[in-house]
C-alpha cells in the first residue's frame, strides 16, 4: 500500500492508513456510481471526502501500473497545481494506492469538505433571470485559468461549486480534477467546445460565452457562434 499525505494532515496518518480497511463502515455515503464517495470525520472532527475509484479492468491495471498515473493521484496532485495557481479546489490531504501482485487493485483520494454548497445543475430548471452575476463570474473565473494553461476536461454541472458570500462574493471551486491539462494554450475552439457540456438555457450559454471572449479579448460573435454550436451538438441527443 502506497500513501502519499499533505504533509499540514500528518497527524491524521494512523486514521488514514486504516481508512481503506473502515471505509465501508465510516461516514455517509454522499455520491454512489462508478465510484464512492464518503463524508467523514477527521480525527479533529474535520468534515472531509473520501472517495474510492471503482476497481479498474485488467488492462487499465497494467496501464495505471506501468504507463499513466492512478486517477487518485492524478486528482491529488492536480489540486495542488490548481491551489498553486489560485483555483479553487477542496484541498487535497492524502491519496492511497493499494496494489496486488504489482497491480493497482484500489485507490483513495481525502479531501476537506468544500464549503460551497451549490452547483451548475441547478441552471437546469431556472431561467437566466437573476443569474447573470454568477454566468458572468464564472467566465471570469473560466478565462482566468485557461490563460493559465489549464484545462478541466470533464466540465460538467456536478464538477463546478459555486456559492454566494454575505457581501455578495461569488466563489468557485472545481471537483472530479484527475483529467486536467497543464501549461497548454488553450484556443478558442477548444474552450468553446469545453462549455458544451454545461445545463442551461441558450441564453445562459450566450452570456457566458461573450463574457468569456471579452476576458480573452477574442472576437465575440465567433465565441458565441461556436460555443452554441458545439453546446447543441452534444445536448442534441441528451435531453
Amino acid at each position: 500500500m502506497k500513501i502519499v499525505i499533505n504533509p499540514t494532515y500528518e497527524g491524521w496518518r494512523k486514521w488514514i492508513v486504516q481508512l481503506p480497511e473502515n471505509f465501508a463502515q465510516q461516514g455517509k455515503v454522499i455520491y454512489d456510481a462508478r465510484n464512492q464517495i464518503r463524508l467523514m470525520q477527521a480525527p479533529d472532527g474535520t468534515p472531509v471526502c473520501v472517495k474510492r475509484f471503482h476497481k479498474p479492468a485488467f488492462l487499465n491495471r497494467i496501464a495505471y501500473t506501468c504507463l499513466r498515473a492512478p486517477k487518485a493521484k492524478r486528482a491529488y496532485e492536480n489540486a495542488i497545481r490548481l491551489l498553486e495557481n489560485g483555483i479553487g479546489t477542496p484541498v487535497p490531504v492524502a491519496y492511497i494506492l493499494i496494489e496486488t501482485n504489482g497491480l493497482i487493485q484500489e485507490s483513495y483520494l481525502v479531501a476537506l469538505q468544500s464549503v460551497l454548497k451549490r452547483n451548475f445543475y441547478e441552471f437546469r430548471h431556472h431561467p437566466l433571470a437573476g443569474y447573470e452575476p454568477i454566468v458572468e463570474a464564472f467566465a471570469r473565473f473560466t478565462a482566468d485559468m485557461h490563460r493559465k494553461g489549464i484545462l478541466h476536461r470533464d466540465y460538467s454541472p456536478g464538477n463546478i461549486l459555486f456559492d454566494l458570500s454575505s457581501d455578495g462574493h461569488i466563489s468557485f471551486e472545481l471537483v472530479d480534477i484527475n483529467r486536467m491539462t497543464f501549461d497548454q494554450p488553450v484556443s478558442l475552439e477548444t474552450a468553446c467546445y469545453n462549455f458544451r457540456r454545461l445545463w442551461g438555457g441558450e441564453d445562459l450559454m450566450e452570456l457566458l460565452a461573450r463574457t468569456y471572449a471579452r476576458e480573452r479579448g477574442w472576437d465575440e460573435e465567433l465565441c458565441v457562434k461556436r460555443t452554441i454550436h458545439y453546446w447543441r451538438c452534444f445536448w442534441r441527443f441528451r435531453k
